[in-house]
């Protein structure tokens, strides 16, 4: 498909074969096209929705690099390069914004410092970190800025790699489902198309396609639920905000003694949050609105049923660490991502067929250098990120 073309119409000239077939049009699947593309072959993405509408557009748009430790590091640290790779040549929003923390207790602080051993982290006082966020003093110890994390917005961001991928040859069967991937062949709903080779990123939804892999790997659903609020603050957030809640789920902070003393006292404290299995945290869009986050449970098939205590918890929280004043909520919605008792599905027990999932909440960190390192490793490419952009 040409750029003048809609990325959204399936084009009855379609070629039926492909170099490279990519199931599924969330972030890794966006990654492998764009890895693909960059070394000149052509590429198809099919995808049953219309557009993404899953969970690289149902995020916080925080690309948390520095909180990851050993492979998800190594995964995020390439994303980054090329986050501001494809910002720069797609042209959407995207700031190298780093990532404050709020510590609201001596071991907070305390894990924040352990890890500021190793680099990237800065510690900061109590009066500089709400320098740099509208937070009350009431409670604040102290806190810390996280240096390599960036920032974007999902519902901005995907459809621009979308259209910029489509300049680049990439052809997108949107409203096309995939009914058989096997070696050489994909079935959809539209035609088979040959395929050299495949990449199925279809997240959680791997269930539906490849049932046994699914099952043999753990891959359940995670649901949460988010929210999104207009709200007058004092100054803008300059970076996205985590609490202690949020350092213990990345792996950088939650290891060790130190990470599960504080797990055990917020527990402890407050176990209305940890039924909710709160990630306190916010990020705010470049039009000032503010979102506010999250919850998790995880099932085979979670109940669409969004309950009101978490939206409830998600104010309450805010207005005790924010001085914030006429607060309306905009908008709440319920993401849903695939879940594993590993952090990443890497399968390739189909000749010539790549499975590829981020099996944690990671996904928009760390999805395009799983895509990119996979794919190099998987098809004997030569690893780069120079080349067509």
């Amino acid at each position: 498909m040409s750029g003048a073309e809609s990325p959204g119409t399936p084009s009855p000239r379609a070629q039926d074969s492909a170099d490279l077939v990519v199931v599924g049009s969330g972030i890794v699947g966006l990654g492998a096209a764009y890895a693909a593309a960059r070394r000149g072959l052509r590429v198809v993405v099919v995808d049953r929705s219309a557009a993404p509408v899953g969970a690289t557009i149902r995020n916080f748009g925080h690309l948390c690099i520095g909180a990851q430790s050993g492979e998800a590091r190594r995964y995020a640290d390439l994303s980054r390069e090329l986050w501001l790779r494809l910002a720069r040549d797609a042209g959407f929003w995207l700031r190298e914004s780093g990532t404050l923390v709020a510590a609201r207790h001596d071991d907070e602080m305390a894990v924040l410092a352990h890890a500021a051993r190793d680099g990237g982290i800065r510690m900061l006082d109590a009066d500089e970190l709400r320098r740099l966020a509208p937070l009350r003093a009431e409670g604040l110890v102290g806190g810390a800025h996280i240096e390599t994390d960036l920032q974007t917005d999902p519902r901005a961001a995907a459809p621009a790699i979308v259209r910029h991928l489509a300049a680049l040859g990439v052809e997108f069967r949107f409203r096309t489902a995939v009914t058989e991937v096997s070696t050489g062949i994909v079935r959809t709903t539209r035609g088979t198309i040959a395929a050299g080779a495949v990449v199925v990123a279809a997240n959680h939804d791997i269930d539906q396609l490849m049932p046994e892999l699914a099952e043999r790997a753990g891959v359940e659903r995670c649901a949460l639920d988010m929210m999104r609020i207009a709200v007058d603050l004092p100054r803008p957030l300059s970076a996205p905000l985590l609490t202690g809640w949020s350092l213990v789920r990345y792996g950088r902070f939650s290891a060790g003694a130190a990470g599960q003393a504080v797990r055990e006292r917020l527990h402890a404290e407050r176990p209305d949050l940890a039924a909710l299995d709160l990630n306190q945290m916010y990020t705010q869009l470049p039009d000032g609105t503010l979102i506010l986050g999250d919850s998790h449970a995880t099932a085979a098939a979670p109940e669409p049923f969004q309950p009101e205590a978490a939206f409830s918890a998600f104010l309450t929280e805010a207005e005790s660490l924010f001085d914030m004043r006429a607060l309306r909520v905009l908008e709440r919605w319920q993401g849903v991502y695939a879940k594993g008792p590993q952090d990443f599905l890497v399968d390739r027990g189909v000749e010539g067929v790549l499975v590829l999932a981020a099996t944690t909440g990671i996904g928009m960190t760390t999805g395009l250098g799983l895509a990119e390192e996979n794919l190099t490793a998987a098809f004997g490419w030569t690893p780069a990120l120079e080349g067509t952009s």
